[in-house]
């Protein structure tokens, strides 16, 4: 099927949300918990642990999360954190002190002043005017808080950006850190979350039927396997273990240097998406197929373009002594089948 299409509905019993582009799963969304990534706590700040860089933070139901911004903050002091990540299990979970409060126009920045527009935005009439839009309704604000306007801002009328960023601010300005350990504000969920950020050009799917109409639920279910089918044979074998991702990349029958370098190729291309849809984060080691020493920097150039395009932040290591390629992707999400009952 051509074209893109956004799906609500649901997934092994989880509020879920799915958007297909010409009939390939590009994201994949499930319910985290009002506690999942976004979320907004107040907490309780604990000792610095040396050699972590960070400290611990006692939050409301006695979880416990993690912070690596702990500078002029002290022990026992309140302090408001937004969930950065997905912990996993058993460990704290990441948070950030700056939290981002976004709708579907603007993101509000508390903590990081200045206006700036989204790139996207590139009407430069169009531009001026959301910006002095946005300016006005931000008088009166904290001197510390900023705005970003978001790509969807550049059709939408200026009251609705003017309505949107004054219930932001009122939210934002709710967040204090004075009180005990609570949850300040949920995180969206999977469903909130696409009407907010998905193209609103998108076919829109929605009810009990939504996925089964658009074969969606046989998509995520290919993700449950490690073989990821590549070009001509070719495959990559995506295996999580206790420690790290395994990634295997092999070229079928054709063993030659040349289809080696292809396999390589379209693997690191789709390597992001396979990693998101998954769930999968942390230190990921790659075997690719056999190739050339001389085609390394072109599968680099490739990687770093893929990656480039992704939310997660990811650090590409470079290759080992043993041939491997390493990098690291940070924890947006749990993994899939963390998911099935």
């Amino acid at each position: 099927m051509k074209g893109a299409v956004s799906a609500l509905g649901s997934w092994a019993g989880h509020e879920a949300a799915a958007r297909v582009v010409d009939g390939r799963l590009e994201e994949l969304l499930l319910d985290h918990g009002p506690s999942g990534p976004g979320a907004i706590l107040r907490g309780r700040m604990g000792r610095p642990v040396k050699g972590m860089g960070g400290a611990f933070v006692d939050l409301p139901e006695g979880r416990s999360g993690f912070l690596k911004q702990t500078q002029g903050l002290r022990p026992g002091q309140g302090v408001v954190v937004q969930v950065a990540g997905a912990a996993e299990p058993g460990k704290a979970l990441p948070l950030g002190v700056r939290p981002l409060l976004k709708g579907r126009l603007v993101i509000l920045t508390p903590g990081a002043p200045g206006l700036n527009a989204a790139r996207g935005i590139r009407d430069a009439d169009a531009r001026a005017a959301l910006l002095a839009t946005a300016e006005t309704a931000l008088e009166g604000a904290p001197s510390d808080m900023g705005a970003i306007l978001r790509s969807a801002a550049e059709t939408a009328a200026l009251e609705d950006l003017a309505a949107e960023i004054a219930a932001l601010r009122h939210l934002a300005e709710g967040l204090t850190p004075k009180g005990p350990p609570a949850l300040l504000h949920p995180a969206p969920g999977p469903h909130a979350t696409a009407q907010r950020d998905w193209p609103e050009a998108d076919l829109r799917a929605d009810g009990p039927g939504a996925f089964a109409d658009h074969g969606i639920a046989e998509l995520i279910d290919s993700l449950l396997t490690a073989v990821v089918p590549l070009d001509r044979g070719a495959f990559m074998a995506v295996e999580p273990t206790r420690a790290l991702v395994a990634v295997d990349v092999n070229t079928g029958a054709d063993g030659t240097p040349a289809a080696g370098l292809k396999a390589n190729l379209a693997a690191a291309r789709d390597l992001p998406r396979q990693l998101r849809l998954r769930g999968l984060g942390g230190q990921i080691v790659v075997d690719f197929a056999p190739m050339p020493k001389r085609d390394r920097g072109t599968l680099e150039q490739a990687l770093r373009a893929a990656f480039r395009r992704e939310d997660a932040g990811t650090v590409l290591a470079g290759w080992t002594p043993l041939g491997n390629f390493e990098l690291q992707r940070r924890r947006d999400r749990r993994p899939l089948r963390s998911f099935l009952p």
